[in-house]
């Protein structure tokens, strides 16, 4: 596994945005204030920003505000494989997601967690 970025899971995505790339300065190296996912380049160091309220619907959970019980980052991991890793990791970790191909995002996909809760995301590009 690669591990590429750190996802920010946000419930006010267009202000978080304008933060980033306007207060920051950080570059936009994919995504706008209206795309609800953006990736931010500073230094060598990819930052994620995405809309929470997608990401929960992604996997399959309701969504909630209740700050106790919400994912607010993500851990990014590229592999080769999804189906392959998901096999290989299956018997180890509790998986959150079957592999998905998620279309619009131009990735498929598989989750879990660590064992302190924090979310994983496995993905390739397809």
């Amino acid at each position: 596994m690669e591990f590429t970025h750190t996802r920010l899971l946000v419930d006010n995505y267009r202000e978080c945005f304008l933060f980033y790339r306007d207060v920051l300065g950080f570059e936009v190296t994919w995504g706008d204030e209206n795309s609800n996912y953006a990736d931010f380049k500073f230094n060598s160091a990819t930052l994620g920003v995405f809309d929470r309220k997608q990401m929960v619907e992604a996997l399959g959970e309701d969504y909630t505000s209740n700050a106790e019980q919400v994912d607010r980052t993500a851990l990014i991991f590229k592999v080769k494989n999804v189906e392959e890793t998901y096999q290989e990791l299956n018997s180890r970790v509790k998986f959150i997601t079957t592999p998905t191909d998620q279309k619009e995002w131009g990735i498929k996909v598989a989750h879990f967690r660590d064992p302190a809760g924090s979310l994983i995301e496995i993905y390739e590009k397809i």
